[in-house]
């Protein structure tokens, strides 16, 4: 079944910012809210559909991913939406507390932590050879100082506002709304002595760092995914991811096309003219030794297997090493250089004169052939 564009469920343009994705959703979600459409199929799908498409819109990277490389991009990110109203009112309690209180889901469950982003740069011999690089990453933690509860004694006590619900009601005229409770922020529970260091809330910013492996064979563009790197999640909720996105930069030797290493060299007339050995440099600043035909030309392209950049997912197939002939034409020639160039011009057009004169021959003699059979 073919999904509705993310900005035309929410009905915002693609420049829209923050602000308006977030009105637009409150809007919908006031509409087609499950309490106010009881036993209504088609609301219920719209508010799903809504609350799929604030998701992903409200969050930078995802928007981004969507953005890009439409829903695609966002299944191979892990991306996988909502399973039922029990997860939408739990990511977007405060949302619907802001609205009318419409958390509809009871108390709070896990919920998972934002996934995080970031840029890596890396040399091109880096991304011929992979590597090792540290990055340091500013993100929300569990506390270990109360091992994420948020209480200083890790115990946490029945919230007497909710007596343990993790909402309260209120009406609107006929319609009884519930709303996700404030002191415990919908999770049926709180921290009669909070924790000092994170101030009860279970979890606090810090700034972490750790080593990202980079694979043999990127390039700019490159998105490596790390599990369980992202923010920590809540009330049990598993950690989100960290993308980290490759750029790789330029060589002052070496050029790419996918996954093939491009070299031009410079070769004399008389090497292109006669053939011969050239020794050519590699990434890995190891030499090797190259076979330049008779007779090539300004341009010509001589491919050395098995030595460009590895093909990720290919079992071990690498692209090629690519050299590009340019023949460099002789300058400053001293006097005897000048009288031998002369002298093979000279046997040049003796050769294409020769060469006309037996072409001029060989049709003429087939044309009397021809006659005298005829």
């Amino acid at each position: 079944m073919s999904k509705v564009d993310y900005y035309e469920a929410l009905g915002v343009g693609r420049n829209a910012d923050a602000d308006a994705v977030k009105k637009a959703y409150r809007a919908l979600a006031l509409k087609y809210h499950p309490d106010r459409n009881p036993d209504d199929p088609s609301a219920e799908e719209r508010f799903k559909e809504a609350s799929e498409a604030y998701d992903v819109l409200s969050d930078p990277e995802k928007r981004r991913l969507y953005d890009q490389f439409g829903f695609e991009g966002l299944n191979r990110s892990g991306f996988r939406g909502f399973q039922g109203f029990g997860d939408i009112f739990s990511a977007f309690g405060d949302i619907f507390g802001d609205i009318f209180g419409g958390g509809g889901g009871g108390r709070q469950g896990p919920r998972p932590g934002r996934d995080l982003g970031l840029e890596v740069t890396i040399d091109y011999v880096q991304a011929y050879t992979g590597a090792e690089t540290r990055v340091k990453i500013p993100r929300i933690e569990t506390c270990q100082s109360c091992a994420g509860t948020g209480s200083k004694s890790r115990a946490r006590q029945t919230c007497p506002a909710c007596h343990g619900e993790g909402q309260v009601f209120q009406s609107l005229g006929f319609i009884r709304m519930a709303t996700a409770c404030s002191k415990c922020q919908g999770t049926g529970q709180y921290a009669a002595d909070p924790c000092p260091e994170c101030r009860g809330q279970g979890r606090l910013k810090r700034q972490k760092e750790l080593t990202v492996q980079v694979p043999a064979g990127v390039d700019t563009g490159t998105r490596l995914r790390i599990r369980g790197e992202g923010e920590a999640g809540q009330q049990g909720g598993e950690p989100g991811d960290l993308y980290v996105e490759i750029a790789v930069r330029h060589h002052e030797v070496f050029g790419r096309e996918r996954f093939n290493v491009l070299l031009d060299r410079r070769i004399s007339m008389i090497l292109a003219a006669l053939g011969g050995e050239l020794e050519i440099p590699t990434v890995t600043d190891e030499t090797r030794v190259i076979k330049v035909p008779a007779g090539a030309q300004n341009g010509k392209l001589i491919r050395i297997p098995e030595l460009g950049f590895p093909i990720p997912g290919s079992g071990g197939a690498r692209g090629e090493l690519i050299v590009a002939l340019s023949v460099a034409t002789p300058k400053d020639l001293t006097d005897r250089q000048k009288e031998l160039l002369e002298e093979f011009a000279k046997i040049e057009e003796e050769k294409s004169q020769d060469s006309a004169i037996k072409g001029w021959t060989k049709k003429f003699t087939k044309k009397v052939k021809k006659v005298l059979h005829s």
